[in-house]
């Protein structure tokens, strides 16, 4: 029997948390993002870039808004658990009556909350800032699920298996961060060389960051192919965390 007061206990507590630390979880991304806008819109001003027809401020902020999403969606869980392993406090998480893959499923849906909040924060605040604007809102919370979901698993799946701040920092440096950056946040696979567009072509998450992008745009197409390609791996990357949770590893008993 589902435990949904437990799930819901998990959600509440979370979603509080995240408010109670607001200068690091909500302002620190939004002025990270806040100062690559404005880096870029001054390099801007000197050099006229542009893509796609767009200025190339209005092309990128799509971008940094999945990035910073994507980024926190990782840091939130694994973050979480790493802490609760290092004070022992996850001990009462699992003691408590409510089954391990409950446990995932309540950081997920807290992590969905909390992505959709940085989301539209960062979207109000570049709004003032650049013309940008959203053509289909449907879309829009579609991929930013899409992305939370994946991330967030990462961040369960690396939180419930390692122990310390080094591996899940690791992690971070060396996997997250570059995925983000070298999935096209800040760049259109057109001007690539021929040569490594195909690292692109095989990238899920470059799919995603495409398709957001165009939800701000009034030419939006809903590509079948590449979508089934995303769920896929939005499926497999759950199907093997929700695994991890219910066989138990390390400090799950």
């Amino acid at each position: 029997m589902v435990s949904y007061s437990a799930i819901y206990s998990i959600i509440a507590y979370r979603v509080k948390e995240f408010f109670s630390e607001y200068q690091y979880s909500l302002l620190a991304p939004i002025t990270t993002n806040l100062l690559f806008v404005l880096v870029f819109l001054t390099i801007e001003s000197y050099y006229s870039l542009s893509i796609d027809s767009n200025s190339f401020v209005q092309f990128i902020a799509p971008g940094l808004i999945i990035m910073i999403v994507a980024q926190e969606s990782y840091n939130n869980p694994s973050v979480t658990l790493v802490n609760m392993k290092q004070i022992g406090s996850l001990d009462d998480w699992l003691l408590a009556p409510i089954s391990r893959i409950e446990i995932l499923i309540s950081l997920l849906i807290s992590t969905i909350i909390i992505g959709f909040i940085i989301a539209i924060c960062n979207l109000i605040i570049f709004s003032f800032i650049i013309d940008i604007q959203i053509y289909n809102y449907l879309f829009f919370c579609y991929y930013l699920v899409v992305v939370i979901i994946f991330f967030s698993c990462f961040g369960c799946f690396v939180g419930i298996i390692f122990n310390t701040w080094d591996t899940q920092s690791t992690f971070s440096n060396f996997f997250v961060t570059p995925l983000n950056f070298l999935s096209g946040t800040f760049f259109s696979i057109a001007y690539l060389p021929e040569n490594l567009k195909f690292i692109l072509y095989y990238n899920p998450y470059y799919y995603v960051i495409k398709l957001f992008r165009s939800c701000f745009n009034e030419k939006f197409i809903f590509q079948v192919d590449q979508n089934i390609y995303i769920l896929s791996f939005i499926f497999v990357s759950f199907i093997i965390t929700a695994y991890v949770y219910f066989k138990g590893y390390s400090i799950i008993k």
